[in-house]
C-alpha cells in the first residue's frame, strides 16, 4: 500500500466517532478493553471490533500483561497523518 492510501486508510478509520473515543481515551494511556468499556460506557464486544480495526490500521498496538491485554496509540501513523495534511495546510491558514 502507498503511503498516500495508508495516509487515507487512517483517516476513514478514524472517521467513525467511537473509534475518535477509544483514541481520545488511549491518548492519556496504556487501557485494558475493559477500562475503555467502562470509561465509554460501550460494550466489550463493540469496544473489541472498534480495537481491531484501530489495531489492523496500525493506530494502536498490544502488550500482554498476565492475562490482559494492554492497548496504546502508535505515534508513527499519526506523524505520517500529520506530514501528509501539512501540504494541505495552506488552504486552511490562508
Amino acid at each position: 500500500m502507498s503511503k498516500v492510501m495508508a495516509d487515507l486508510a487512517a483517516l476513514l478509520v478514524l472517521g467513525e466517532p467511537r473509534r475518535q473515543e477509544i483514541m481520545e481515551t488511549l491518548r492519556h494511556g496504556e487501557c485494558t478493553v475493559g477500562q475503555i468499556t467502562d470509561r465509554l460506557e460501550l460494550s466489550q464486544p463493540g469496544v473489541s471490533k472498534h480495537l481491531k480495526v484501530l489495531k489492523d490500521a496500525g493506530l494502536v498496538e498490544s502488550r500482554a500483561d498476565g492475562p490482559r491485554r494492554l492497548y496504546r496509540i502508535r505515534p508513527e501513523p499519526l506523524l505520517e497523518l500529520e506530514e501528509w495534511l501539512a501540504a494541505y495546510r495552506q488552504l486552511w491558514d490562508s
